[in-house]
């Protein structure tokens, strides 16, 4: 490339991946609410992507990490910090690492330090939160270990067929002049950007705003969802990275990154699983492939090789009691936010990604609970100003004062800046023109080009909507889920356009108080497992359900073991199967549980049994030859003595 002189490549980047799955049996999986959705196994292992972009003639350094995870929370930020702080000493510190989450709605939750959260998982769930942390601390090791001169080229473009507004009605509120940016409703921006070491491309994160909402609330295999599969199919498909041998050193590391994507829906055709089809997995893929080939696209263009410092700020801010000039609200009064409080819509999910199973609450309109607020609206101008229209029915700040911590009133506020790319860092879900406004207050104050200003939502903590005023006088389920009120973002506004002005004067800002960490104070679920015992007549890792003698390439092959509980050991890092071909004299993998083509799925039996079923969807273009699948389990005794095993099917020919 013309315009590359590796000599004189003004920064230094690492990247690296790590495994963060959590408990894939019985656990409460996060997103969508329902107390149902307990994980029964994996489709797709979790990642963490680590990136540490350094400037050596200045020393700033900031750490990007993206997380195939439902949402981060403050108890996974503050425990991540804690243990860098006491492998890097101050390195890395609050100020200069943004923790973000794809926001899959298939991972195991009970990983946050506030009760709301923790409600469908039966409480906080140490094994889960582990795995998380010590992920995400191995994938920052790591990619503090690959520091290396790196040019990096940023690039835009648009991607149109793989998200809907899936809250139009309020969309349509905004002003015109807001509309117009958006034509279609969607936001379809793509922007990437690329690590390239002596020439060659090592490493990408793109950002576009979907929802990862593909696989919906009937599916109870630990998925990363569409942006998952993008970065599994760009990682492994495309580069061939291998996550079990080349997890410590990988050739290529795609991240795929949410934005502002609070009301916009990958399910094309306005309902859970529908569209482009109507199979939620393939439209995962597909949702997937498309995001990826976008990506694909802008690396094989033209990139200009990007300049600029390192730099970032942070602060904390009460979004329960902030006074909003009039330089922000829109209406030319100042304004103050509120304590947080859910609205009825808020109950009722999100219709296009996934209605919850509170049939008395309805997104829009609820009269009984409309009735009620405006009663109390009557006799309180205050909460009347700031959370007017919203039919509230969880004052979460009640809860908070009498029930136990549920929902974060303190937030963490961030700004970063890569060369000429900056980054919003907001901890909750943020609508295409809430962020349209948080975008141009930046690139107006630091001279910005708008395209090269983003807003990285489900940044560092979790405040849930941000919706603009209009859209929130709308009470649809985003609207009803913006807790602090209709002045949030404007709130937001304010906060950003000061991180903005410091960061372009060169001033520090002061953090403010951040908020409590409350990790003393969480009373683990109860985990406790029985001991395990194989089915009658068998033993832990029998075959009970052979293979077929042979199959043709492309077909289904089903294996069902004798198994234990999965929970006793997570695997990180590792597997609990392994597809493997006989080659050249020798049995050699070629699939396990993190593959697309796998599925890992348990069961319990009777009298403590555990019943596995592996599946291995043949690729079309497998080759002929042998085959066999093996599984990997850990059993426990009434003596606690925890003993791994693994068993082998029958061996099995695939046929071209």
């Amino acid at each position: 490339m013309s315009d590359t002189n590796y000599s004189t490549d003004r920064h230094r980047v690492g990247r690296a991946i790590a495994d963060i799955t959590g408990e894939p049996a019985e656990a409460g999986m996060l997103g969508y609410g329902m107390a149902d959705q307990k994980s029964t196994g994996i489709h797709t292992r979790l990642r963490s992507r680590a990136f540490v972009f350094a400037d050596p003639i200045t020393d700033h350094r900031v750490l990007l990490i993206i997380n195939d995870l439902p949402l981060i929370f403050s108890s996974i930020t503050q425990e991540v910090l804690r243990r860098l702080a006491g492998r890097f000493g101050d390195t890395y510190g609050e100020s200069n690492v943004m923790i973000t989450a794809t926001h899959t709605h298939c991972g195991p939750g009970g990983y946050s330090h506030h009760q709301l959260y923790n409600k469908t998982t039966d409480g906080f769930r140490p094994a889960t939160f582990r795995a998380i942390v010590e992920g995400i601390v191995e994938a920052v090791e790591r990619a503090h270990e690959d520091l290396a001169p790196a040019t990096l080229r940023l690039a835009h473009g648009e991607l149109r067929d793989a998200s809907v507004n899936r809250s139009r009605a309020a969309f349509d509120r905004n002003p015109q002049a807001d509309k117009d940016f958006f034509p279609d409703a969607i936001d379809p921006q793509n922007t990437l950007l690329r690590i390239d070491r002596d020439g060659e491309p090592v490493g990408a994160i793109d950002w576009f705003a979907a929802h990862c909402t593909s696989m919906t609330n009937r599916n109870t295999l630990i998925s990363g969802d569409n942006k998952g599969y993008a970065a599994y199919y760009w990682e492994r498909i495309v580069e061939g990275v291998d996550y079990l041998v080349d997890s410590e050193d990988p050739d290529f590391v795609a991240a795929f990154a949410q934005t502002n994507a609070g009301d916009v829906s990958p399910n094309l055709d306005g309902a859970p699983g529908h569209g482009p089809t109507n199979d939620e997995v393939e439209n995962t893929r597909q949702i997937g492939t498309r995001q990826y080939e976008a990506a694909a696209k802008l690396s094989d263009g033209y990139m200009p090789r990007m300049a600029g410092d390192i730099d970032c700020r942070l602060i904390h801010v009460d979004l329960s009691a902030m006074t909003v000039s009039a330089e922000f609200t829109g209406d030319g009064s100042e304004h103050r936010t509120a304590k947080p409080a859910a609205g009825a819509s808020a109950f009722a999910g999100a219709g296009f990604d996934g209605p919850t199973n509170w049939k008395t609450f309805h997104e829009g309109r609820n009269p009984l609970w409309d009735w009620m607020s405006r009663l109390a609206y009557r006799f309180n101008s205050k909460l009347r100003d700031a959370q007017s229209p919203k039919a509230i029915v969880a004052p979460s700040s009640l809860l908070n004062r009498f029930g136990g911590p549920y929902v974060q009133e303190i937030a963490p506020v961030q700004l970063i800046r890569i060369g000429e790319l900056f980054l919003i860092g907001i901890p909750g879900e943020v609508t295409i023109t809430a962020g349209l406004r948080l975008r141009r207050a930046v690139a107006e104050i630091m001279g910005a080009e708008l395209p090269n200003v983003l807003v990285a939502g489900y940044a560092n903590a979790y405040i849930h909507y941000i919706t603009t005023p209009e859209e929130y006088d709308a009470q649809r389920y985003e609207g009803a889920s913006t807790l602090f009120g209709r002045w949030e973002l404007p709130a937001l506004q304010q906060v950003v356009s000061g991180l903005a002005t410091a960061m372009r004067d060169g001033q520090p800002v002061s953090p403010g108080i951040a908020a409590p960490d409350l990790a003393e104070q969480q009373k683990p679920a109860k985990t406790t497992l029985p001991p395990d015992f194989p089915p009658a007549g068998k033993h832990f890792g029998d075959v009970v359900t052979e293979p077929e003698d042979s199959y043709r390439a492309g077909q289904k092959v089903v294996v069902e073991f004798a198994g234990a509980h999965p929970n006793r050991d997570l695997h990180r890092g590792g597997t609990y199967l392994m597809v493997q071909h006989y080659d050249a004299g020798r049995w050699g993998m070629i699939a396990d549980d993190g593959d697309w083509a796998t599925t890992f799925r348990w069961a319990r039996g009777a009298a403590s049994s555990s019943l596995v079923t592996i599946t291995w969807n043949s690729p079309a273009d497998t080759p002929e030859g042998r085959y066999r699948i093996r599984y990997y389990g850990d059993s426990q005794s009434h003596s606690g003595e925890r003993v791994p095993f693994s068993g082998t099917s029958a061996e099995f020919q695939i046929l071209s």
